[in-house]
């Protein structure tokens, strides 16, 4: 009808008066009546009389099921049924009037077939008669029908095998019936209407819809200008618990993206007003690339699953789930607090223990650790010197895997006397200034670090700027020297020039640099005399480091907290002047810092120094030092053990080939200051278990700015993943259990080291398993924060607190991590049972929504799961909207695939919606130096519109 009514023009002398049956095969599609009626329209002046248009219903199982008879002259045909769309949604018929938007016209399909009895069921449940005034499934009972669906017997009885019953469960007949797969109702006199088709019914919210009536809608909004007419999909799909409807169109090409969005919106105007109910996604895609039917037709459930496996490649997108998802929890509301008394009470009451747990006792162990009898390192870098002169403290690798340069402790403690020389006669630094230390990691930052204590000052590890990138890289070097008050920069010749660079000077001012001296010449005689510390409690360095949240936080460490902090890993970690320890880690903050430039000093053993950046060059680099000096610890970052992963992953034979074996490695640590990554510690330990790596071998630590290393080395009997719902209280369940999170401990505590999880608002000390904030009290907590301003009244509870009840006397310090404490079946080598500290995440990065507290690594990990193309993912609040960046490895016609995706996961997995996704190239997310994203520098990106998306979607 269609195609003869774009060329009726071209046919003058057509006369169709002698028809006197024109059968519509798709009449039973409820569009087919305004096809009809155009059609009549046009050719009644050809002779076409009204009464000769016959629809018919017809469905692939029951054949055709009903047909109009032409009516003899002058009888009427039967009337049009106007019915309400909203009565159609719940179900039941309601005749309306035409005026109306939101009704359905429908025209009869005739009579049921000669000798065929035709009833109307239920859609869903049993069989069982429906009622008049309601809509159904029509089946039908006839000798022409199908008789099955060759080779599958039980759709087969579903459908060729129904016995439909009365109310009182009586079958009707006692032969079977046929579902014809048609909704629709009997009017009397036996004439059939039909309404739509079983196969296009979407259930959203307990209403009915018709995929049918719904692509009409779609269509009367000015269709021909942006859309083909027949390739509209509409479809649904489940989440979180209920059906949501899709809607997918081919665009014309010549439309343009602003043309589309306006139609766009008023399609969903039109089917939220017609139809009360919302479209969870509206998608266009190119013209032409919608899977197709044999026919030609959409082939819908290919349609839906290249929507579900994020391939159908759409131009625009537009979601809208804060309209259409109304099934969230209840947000959770805030409870009044309770008085401190009651809390322990409750704490009693319920059995609990209150949540403490501490390393061992330093005063109880005997060891024969000779640098116990001094106060600073400098006097045990001089014992050593004395006592083992040509003992190798530092062996620093290059990306060949040789030997760059190593330090016995005679030679450290001659080279730090020359520094100690330079710093007095050319910068005449009085005793306890700062002096910023600004080298690549290697020898020379530890030299000059020792020189400094030498000659009295307090010295400051700063990561040189990146060459290729000063731009970045060079503000953060001069914020941390002046926050720092340094009165000099060390540093080497070639960085010293690139300090004072053009390039340097378009990005900060080169004029305010305090002194800098380079130490790549050092001066021929030593210092008159060596500087003698006096009081142990004086600052011994400054430890700075950018947080996640993009803080620049120093902390002080004293002579005393510096000492007792190499004591306490030499005990953990069994270090003595035989051992030797692997590091990869960036030297500059942190246990990191510890582990490169101090612990050798202090427990003597020799310290194979490999330069993270040196991997980029060659990712086995790490691994294979462990394996030829046969090392039985060692630490990296979570940077490292990605690299190893990524870029190693494929070579793990080769390796084995050339004789790779880490079947000695006892201690595999990863330093971190962030929850432990189970999914990439699990693939390292699975990737490299073919080179010998023993799966328990593989651990991680936890420190934080008020206490540098909390936790260190695997609790020996083996790792714990267990999974904890985090709300208030952790419950374990089992493992994949959904709306879980797997843990993992993160490490044994230090010796000398006690936790307490308390409450972050009460103070109060919290029960066993309860998630609270972790205080720690240590002889190597640091002893404040370092800001130029004196504001440290803002954070002098950080390192002095103490709890609202209970033990008020201790002295805590609050790590600002969420986290609790679990007894577990473990016991350790004096009989105690063990007590393993899980980390949660960071407070400051905590978002709270709809009235909880979500870590944004959760929502991340789902996310990346979503879809092969997304590398890496980073989320933060926006005007109590989530934002979800997410970085595509992958065509940028993929782009528009990750929205209804993310949408999805985060829907399911996390009860949010999301409000805006903005997809980004590789490498956007910015990255600090330990390997954690950095949310709020790219949260300041987005917002001054920097980040120069792919994409960006925001969800209605």
């Amino acid at each position: 009808m269609h195609w003869a009514l774009v060329a009726h023009r071209e046919q003058r002398d057509v006369n169709l008066s002698s028809l006197r049956m024109l059968v519509v095969a798709d009449g039973s599609n409820p569009w087919s009546i305004s096809s009809c009626d155009a059609f009549l329209n046009v050719f009644q002046t050809k002779g076409l009389k009204p009464e000769v248009i016959c629809p018919c219903a017809s469905s692939p199982e029951a054949l055709t099921v009903a047909i109009r008879r032409p009516v003899e002259d002058g009888s009427t045909p039967p009337a049009r049924g106007v019915l309400s769309m909203q009565g159609l949604s719940h179900g039941v018929i309601r005749v309306d009037s035409e005026e109306k938007l939101s009704v359905l016209t429908l025209q009869d399909v005739g009579s049921v077939m000669p000798g065929a009895m035709v009833c109307v069921v239920r859609p869903e449940g049993v069989p069982q008669l429906g009622k008049t005034d309601e809509i159904g499934e029509l089946c039908v009972c006839t000798v022409a029908t199908g008789t099955s669906y060759y080779g599958l017997a039980g759709m087969t009885k579903n459908t060729f095998e129904v016995f439909p019953m009365t109310n009182n469960g009586a079958p009707i007949s006692e032969f079977p019936f046929t579902r014809t797969g048609l909704l629709g109702f009997i009017r009397p006199g036996g004439v059939i209407y039909v309404a739509g088709k079983m196969d296009g019914l979407m259930v959203v919210g307990g209403r009915r819809h018709n995929a049918d009536d719904i692509v009409a809608t779609a269509l009367a909004v000015e269709p021909m200008k942006f859309v083909y007419r027949g390739r509209i999909a509409v479809f649904s799909i489940t989440v979180l618990h209920d059906e949501r409807i899709v809607v997918v169109a081919e665009q014309r090409p010549d439309s343009t993206e602003e043309d589309s969005f306006q139609w766009m919106s008023r399609v969903l105007q039109a089917i939220d007003g017609i139809h009360q109910v919302g479209v969870y996604c509206l998608a266009l895609v190119p013209s032409n690339t919608l899977p197709k039917t044999p026919l030609g037709g959409i082939h819908l459930s290919e349609t839906k699953q290249l929507f579900l496996e994020g391939a159908l490649h759409p131009c625009n997108v537009l979601m809208c789930p804060h309209t259409c998802v109304t099934n969230l929890p209840k947000p959770r509301q805030k409870q009044p607090e309770i008085g401190p008394a009651s809390v322990m009470v409750g704490n009693l009451v319920s059995g609990k223990r209150i949540a403490q747990a501490s390393g061992r006792d330093l005063g109880q162990i005997e060891d024969n650790d000779q640098a116990r009898k001094f106060l600073f390192l400098s006097e045990v870098l001089q014992w050593r010197a004395q006592t083992t002169p040509d003992h190798v403290l530092y062996t620093l690798l290059n990306s060949r895997g040789t030997i760059a340069s190593s330090l016995t402790c005679v030679q450290l403690h001659k080279r730090a006397e020359k520094i100690a020389g330079m710093l007095a006669e050319r910068g005449h630094l009085q005793d306890g200034e700062h002096v910023a230390l600004v080298y690549p990691p290697g020898i020379d930052l530890i030299v000059a670090f020792y020189g400094c204590l030498y000659a009295g000052c307090v010295p400051i590890t700063v990561r040189p700027p990146h060459p290729q990138n000063i731009a970045t890289t060079l503000p953060t070097v001069k914020m941390i020297v002046e926050v720092s008050r340094s009165v000099c920069v060390m540093t080497t010749q070639l960085i010293s020039k690139l300090l004072r660079s053009k390039e340097a000077s378009a990005a900060v001012d080169v004029r305010t640099w305090p002194p800098v001296m380079d130490t790549d010449d050092l001066p021929k005689k030593k210092p008159p005399l060596l500087y003698k510390p006096s009081n142990p409690d004086t600052l011994a360095y400054l430890d700075f480091s950018v947080s996640t949240t993009g803080m620049l936080a120093g902390v002080k460490m004293s002579h005393t907290a510096t000492s007792a902090f190499c004591r306490s890993i030499k005990l953990q970690c069994e270090l003595y002047p035989s051992r030797e320890v692997a590091i990869c880690l960036d030297p500059y903050c942190g246990l990191g810092f510890v582990l490169w430039c101090l612990c050798s000093v202090y427990s003597g053993h020799q310290s194979i120094l490999i330069p993270p950046s040196e991997l980029e060059v060659n990712p086995a680099l790490w691994l294979s030092a462990v394996s030829q000096y046969k090392v039985r610890d060692t630490f990296c970052s979570y940077s490292v053990m990605e690299l190893c992963t990524k870029g190693l992953g494929l070579q793990t034979d080769a390796l084995k080939a050339r004789g790779l074996d880490l079947s000695r490695v006892r201690t595999c640590v990863v330093v971190a200051e962030e929850r432990p990554r189970i999914a990439l510690t699990q693939s390292f330990s699975k990737l490299f278990k073919d080179l010998g790596l023993h799966p328990r071998a593989v651990s991680t630590s936890f420190g934080c700015r008020v206490n540098l290393a909390i936790c260190l080395q695997p609790y020996r009997l083996g790792k714990l993943a267990d999974q904890a719902a985090v709300m208030a209280r952790v419950r374990l369940v089992e493992r994949g259990s959904p709306h879980s999170l797997p843990l993992m401990e993160s490490g044994k505590i230090l010796p000398g080291v006690r936790i307490i999880i308390a409450n972050p608002e009460t103070k109060g000390p919290m029960g066993e398993s309860h998630l609270g904030e972790i205080w720690v009290h240590s002889g190597h907590n640091a002893s404040g924060y370092f800001t130029v301003y004196g504001d440290e009244a803002l954070q002098s509870d950080h390192f002095n607190s103490r709890l609202s009840f209970g033990d008020t006397q201790t002295v805590w310090a609050r790590t600002g991590y969420l986290g609790f404490l679990r007894r577990t079946e473990l016991t350790d080598a004096s009989g105690e049972r063990h007590d393993a500290l899980y980390v949660v995440g960071a407070l400051e990065e905590a978002m709270e929504l709809r009235g909880m507290r979500y870590h944004p690594i959760d929502i991340e990990t789902s996310v990346i799961r979503t879809h092969k193309s997304i590398t890496e993912c980073a989320v933060f609040t926006w005007t109590n909207l989530l934002v979800v960046v997410v970085e595509l490895d992958g065509s940028e016609q993929e782009a528009l695939d990750l929205v209804p995706l993310v949408t999805n996961v985060v829907l399911e997995e996390h009860y949010l919606i999301v409000g805006v996704v903005v997809v980004v190239d590789i490498g956007v997310i910015p990255i600090n130096s330990r390997g954690e994203k950095q949310r709020m520098h790219l949260r300041d990106g987005f917002l001054a519109d920097q980040l120069d998306p792919i994409y960006v979607a925001y969800n209605m």
